[in-house]
């Protein structure tokens, strides 16, 4: 059967559980969603680990690789294995950039800084490259190393912090000697400080650059200090913890300052984007920087190909074209998305493969809906209502061949810890996309159900299973195609599926032979 219109709901951060207390779509009530997995076509299919181009399956999925594998209908080496790939292989060290870093402290006998995520989530960052960056760092000859340790509780435990702080202060202690010292200069939550993505709070990213530029932030012996302090004052996930600064007396240790290198090592491109700015941009609009230090800056990877942020990076990111959008573009049919700003970049840059800006003004139309600025869990419906009333609008204007849209309650709500609002958002979603079924089953548009990864079906740690969980998880997602099940077979035998898969799927439904190079459809 060819269907002419398709819509496709993504809904972040909805696995499927293991039906335990800390499965909260499980838990929630999701008549709509329930009964479309039910009587629905559904599938199982992958949604992490070398299904979307990360180093191995042991490694969560991201909305970022999530959506490059929705939108481009292959299998792309992703920033953790990128990173991997060039440290392994040496080739990180030959690069121009790097060598331009050594150099440029050496001859003015300077500070190298690393400013990033400090855990081994896998996600933004991984402790194992920033160790081998250091040991890098102290093997050309730089004297003086500093960190800037941006704090998880987020793709790790809630507050594993000190877990993180105690590895990198024992490496330290390996590679600290007479002629080189390395130690953490400043630090904070990643929900407080540097990491806003989509231009939400630049006042986030103003923290994070005073502290780590200015020392402006309440001092500290260590790290470890902060962290205990701030953990007896009520702070109970790492991911808050507000900003500190390392001092030695009344003096900050490790202020960024004039002729100074800094890499920013995390590698995921969304929360890396706003503070590369601030470092790189002459002219920069969005706070007062006060007095800018001259300084020789770099990113772990270029976050965004078509803006050039930053200037300057250590690795190539992964080039993605023959994308599902390229391929509507080049059949003339029009295309529609929108979501709110948490994922409004997911459905449109990271989709059409980390393209900023759209293939073409004539069959594109996106549209963001501002996102709440406030925790997540005091308003867990988020701006549901609002993406949907974008659906119905685009679905009655019979313009658009294809329409979809991020929910991203499951996981922005999932990321805070709180099983009732997380219950409660996925809830709200439910309601939506009641809605939006009933839309298209007036207008003849077959709805597809998917999510980028899963994290609302996993809030306690398996291993721990009174511990709560805040990062996404590692099980799979439904796949669905709101049909009669019995109208569809799968495309294959004992075929392991991923999100790399919906994209053929979707232009097989639409009657079209998908592009070599793709994943093959799920049906047949």
């Amino acid at each position: 059967m060819k269907y002419d219109r398709i819509a496709i709901a993504v809904l972040d951060g909805v696995g499927i559980g293991k039906k335990d207390k800390g499965d909260m779509v499980e838990a929630a009530y999701m008549p709509t969603y329930k009964d479309m997995i039910k009587n629905s076509f559904a599938t199982p299919i992958a949604a992490h680990g070398t299904a979307v181009g990360l180093a191995s399956d042991d490694d969560m999925g991201n909305s970022e690789v999530g959506h490059n594998a929705l939108g481009s209908g292959q299998i792309i080496s992703q920033g953790a294995k990128l990173v991997d790939e060039a440290i392994s292989s040496k080739k990180i060290y030959e690069t121009e950039t790097w060598k331009g870093l050594v150099d440029n402290c050496k001859k003015n006998n300077s500070k190298f800084h690393f400013i990033g995520l400090l855990s081994d989530g896998n996600v933004h960052s991984n402790i194992s490259h920033l160790m081998d960056l250091i040991k890098n760092v102290k093997a050309a000859g730089v004297k003086k190393c500093f960190v800037h340790a941006l704090l998880d509780g987020r793709d790790v435990p809630s507050k594993s912090a000190l877990k993180y702080v105690e590895m990198i202060e024992n490496f330290f202690k390996e590679v600290n000697d007479d002629n080189f010292c390395a130690c953490i200069a400043s630090g904070g939550g990643r929900m407080v400080i540097t990491m806003d993505r989509y231009k939400a709070d630049w006042e986030m990213v103003k923290r994070g650059y005073d502290t780590h530029v200015h020392g402006i932030g309440k001092y500290f012996k260590s790290a470890k200090d902060a962290i205990e302090t701030y953990y007896n004052e009520g702070c109970d996930s790492d991911q808050y913890l507000p900003t500190f600064v390392i001092a030695d007396g009344d003096k900050p240790v490790g202020r960024i300052e004039d002729n100074d290198s800094v890499v920013l090592y995390n590698f995921r491109g969304d929360r890396a984007i706003e503070i590369s700015m601030a470092f790189d941009d002459d002219n920069f609009p969005y706070f007062d920087r006060g007095k800018r230090p001259n300084i020789m800056f770099a990113g772990m990877l270029e976050y965004d190909g078509d803006l050039k942020i930053p200037k300057k990076y250590l690795v190539n990111p992964p080039q993605i074209s023959n994308t599902l959008t390229d391929f509507m573009v080049k059949n003339k049919l029009y295309e529609y998305a929108v979501s709110e700003t948490q994922k409004y970049g997911h459905v449109t840059y990271f989709w059409n493969g980390n393209r900023s800006g759209k293939v073409s003004e004539e069959y594109e139309t996106y549209k963001e809906i501002a996102s709440d600025n406030c925790p997540f869990d005091q308003r867990p419906w988020m701006k549901a209502g609002e993406i949907t009333d974008a659906m119905i609008e685009a679905i009655q204007d019979k313009k658009y061949s294809f329409i979809r849209c991020n929910f991203p309650n499951g996981d922005m709500v999932g990321h805070t810890g709180s099983l009732d609002a997380t219950r409660v958002a996925l809830e709200c979603v439910d309601l939506e996309l009641a809605r939006l079924r009933e839309e298209c089953k007036k207008n003849n548009v077959l709805l597809l159900v998917v999510a980028d990864h899963g994290n609302s079906d996993q809030m306690y740690d398996y291993k721990k299973p009174d511990q709560i969980r805040t990062a996404h998880s590692l099980n799979p997602v439904w796949f669905i195609i709101d049909e009669d099940k019995n109208k569809f077979n799968l495309n294959g035998n004992d075929e392991k599926f991923g999100l790399a898969n919906v994209a053929a799927t979707i232009v097989t439904l639409m009657g079209y032979k998908a592009p070599d190079g793709w994943e093959k459809s799920i049906v047949s």
